[in-house]
Formats: C-alpha cells, sequence, structure tokens
C-alpha cells in the first residue's frame, strides 16, 4: 500500500494485480470498525440466448480471434497505449466541435464508505483524519462501486494461446510484454501510468434500456451485435475509430430502485460475439455500467471473454462501473447521443487501474 500527499489530503491507493478471482481481504480493523463483508449468495445461469448457435461462441472462437482481431505490433513494438492510440489530435479536434451547448455532466461514480453486496470485495475503504487534520482516503483501485481504468497489465493469457490462461504456459500481456509485476512498484509494462494521462476525444452512448422501454436491463442479459446496431439506427449515430463506446445497461438505476446485488456474478453487458465488431469499428476505449462482460458470460471455461480478448489480444482499453445516468439523461433531452469526452486518469506508478473521472460535455 502506497500513501501519496497531495496537497492537503493523503489518499491511499490499493489495485489488485490479478483477475478474475474474488479475493476475500483478512479481517481487520482501524479503530474498532471490523471488515467482515458477507459473501455474496446470488446464482445465476448464462441467459438461453447465449447459447444459440447464431451468436454462441466457443473457446476455438477465441482462438482464431487471437490472430484476427490481433493488435499485437500495430502500434510498435514497444506501445504502451493500446487502442488510445486511436484518439489522434484529429479526433481529438473534432471531439472539440460538439461541445455545443456548454452543458457538462460527470461520468463518474465513486467509491462508496459502507460495505454493500457490490463493493469492497478484495479490500475495505476507508476514510479518517491524520494527526495533522488531513483527509486520509484508503480504498481498492477494482472496487465494485467505482468507476475506474483498467491499465493494460490487468488482465494476462497465455503466451501460447492469449486468449485463455493455460496452466504452466508462459504469462503475457497485451504486445507480447511478459506478465511482471513487482509487489511495491507494480506493473513493470502497460501500467496505468504508461498509458498517457490526458484524452479528448467524441463519446457515443448506446442507451439499451431506453430501446427496449424499460428503466433497466435484468442480470445476466446480454447485448449483441444487433442490439448495438439497431441502437445506431434509432438514435441516428454511428460508433467510429477513436470513440468512447459507452454502453448503458441501467445497473445503477436498478440498484437505486432495487439495492445492491453481486453484478460481477449476474450482470448485463456485452456478449463475446461482439468482440470482431469491436474492433472493426476502432472503439478506443470501452465503458460499461458493470463489467462490460455479461455475467455469466454463456462461454464455457471463460468468465470473461470481452475483456480477455479484448484486452490481451485487441489492446483495448476498459472502464468498469462507468456513471451513465447523467449523461443518459442529458442525450435523451437533446435527442443527440454524441458528445465530447475528457479525462485525466491518476499517474499511479504500474498500477492496474485509475479511478476515472471523466466528464461528457455536449
Amino acid at each position: 500500500m502506497k500513501r501519496l500527499l497531495l496537497f492537503s489530503a493523503v489518499t491511499v491507493l490499493t489495485s489488485s494485480l490479478l483477475l478474475a478471482q474474488r479475493v476475500v481481504h483478512p479481517r481487520e480493523t482501524r479503530e474498532g470498525t471490523v471488515f467482515d463483508p458477507a459473501p455474496a449468495t446470488e446464482k445465476f445461469q448464462p441467459h438461453p440466448s447465449t447459447q444459440d448457435p447464431a451468436v454462441k461462441v466457443t473457446l476455438a472462437d477465441l482462438r482464431r480471434w487471437e490472430k484476427e482481431l490481433s493488435n499485437w505490433g500495430r502500434w510498435g513494438a514497444a506501445d504502451q497505449r493500446g487502442t488510445l492510440n486511436l484518439i489522434t489530435p484529429a479526433k481529438s479536434r473534432d471531439a472539440a466541435r460538439l461541445a455545443r451547448d456548454g452543458v457538462t455532466v460527470g461520468l463518474q461514480h465513486f467509491v462508496e464508505w459502507q460495505p454493500s453486496r457490490d463493493g469492497w470485495r478484495m479490500a475495505p475503504a476507508e476514510r479518517w483524519h491524520t494527526a495533522a487534520g488531513l483527509d486520509a482516503w484508503s480504498f481498492a483501485t477494482h472496487d465494485g462501486t467505482l468507476s475506474h481504468m483498467d491499465a493494460l497489465c490487468h488482465y494476462w493469457g497465455s503466451r501460447a494461446s492469449p486468449s485463455t490462461r493455460t496452466p504452466g504456459s508462459e504469462r503475457v500481456i497485451f504486445n507480447g510484454y511478459p506478465f511482471d509485476v513487482d509487489a511495491k512498484t507494480g506493473c513493470r509494462n502497460l501500467g496505468i501510468d504508461r498509458m498517457g494521462n490526458a484524452y479528448v476525444t467524441r463519446g457515443a452512448l448506446v442507451d439499451l434500456p431506453r430501446l427496449r422501454k424499460v428503466n433497466w436491463l435484468e442480470p445476466a442479459t446480454p447485448i449483441f451485435v444487433s442490439d448495438l446496431e439497431e441502437w445506431e439506427r434509432v438514435a441516428n449515430v454511428k460508433v467510429s475509430p477513436g470513440d468512447v463506446l459507452m454502453v448503458r445497461t441501467g445497473r445503477w438505476a436498478m440498484r437505486d430502485a432495487k439495492g445492491p446485488w453481486a453484478y460481477d456474478a449476474g450482470g448485463a453487458g456485452l456478449h463475446a460475439s461482439v468482440l470482431p465488431w469491436l474492433h472493426a469499428r476502432g472503439v478506443s476505449l470501452l465503458v460499461g455500467d458493470a463489467v462490460n462482460d455479461v455475467q455469466p458470460s454463456g462461454v464455457e471455461g471463460i468468465g470473461r471473454p470481452i475483456h480477455q480478448v479484448g484486452m490481451v489480444v485487441m489492446g483495448l482499453v476498459f472502464v468498469d462501473n462507468g456513471y451513465l445516468e447523467d449523461v443518459a439523461r442529458e442525450a435523451a433531452a437533446r435527442q443527440r447521443w454524441e458528445f465530447m469526452v475528457t479525462w485525466q486518469t491518476w499517474a499511479s506508478q504500474g498500477g492496474t487501474a485509475s479511478p476515472w473521472n471523466a466528464l461528457a460535455t455536449f
């Protein structure tokens, strides 16, 4: 754990270095407060539509996409940014023209200080005042209630098959870098501090609950290419290279109405069959209001294929737990689902993620 003294505040951050397993933090106390979150008990099954032969994805499909969708070497052998390279100066300049009304909304849900069914899975979120009277915070950057941008070193695959994790095989991350993590300094390559810290580009919102005329998508609902393209026709917006693609499932609306649930085990999201479409459209940053992957994934043998193939093979950068309620409201009021997006990441050395404090401006 590393403490950073920033002006009048001390921020203590922790990052998970490994993926796809729920880490139970040791029982601990601070000033008499006990951290002992109850385990999630919800059970979910893959949505039946994920097994339709027209869209079903197998591990053989993922291995085929290792070559067809690979961006290894596309931006050079030393590249550290992946699909963020698609945000060019020209793209940023054009995006600035979308800020016509001067109305700005935030896209971040900040970490919560009380334990919940969907938070505190890796470490407790705490805040206190130091002896000097300064604020101090401690939280996991991959917390389930925090909007955060994953570093490309967050997911690894096998050298022989980057889309999977073969026991005993050499671990690799995007662009062929070895999965090399130091307990003190973090990721040697593809850490959040190596990916650039300030971006301006076009945002494109896909509002699936609005399309379906519901308040939210039910847990485990998959989103297919047909859904994305139907939205494009209805909203008259087309996803293009360098875009931030935001896919609203209504996770936060459902949470407000019904309370937290284990959305990381049963949440609406993109089905693995969307991967070639994301590659073809040149999405630079994929933002979901949950974990982006539909949960359960419906792909036997892999829990989060969108993350696995997207991050390791394509170098696609992800934001999990984005807060899309306000931007959806403003977009609907204008009937305009494109806007300027700006953000700056925290340059945590070797970090596997950064809180994503982004803005959408219409």
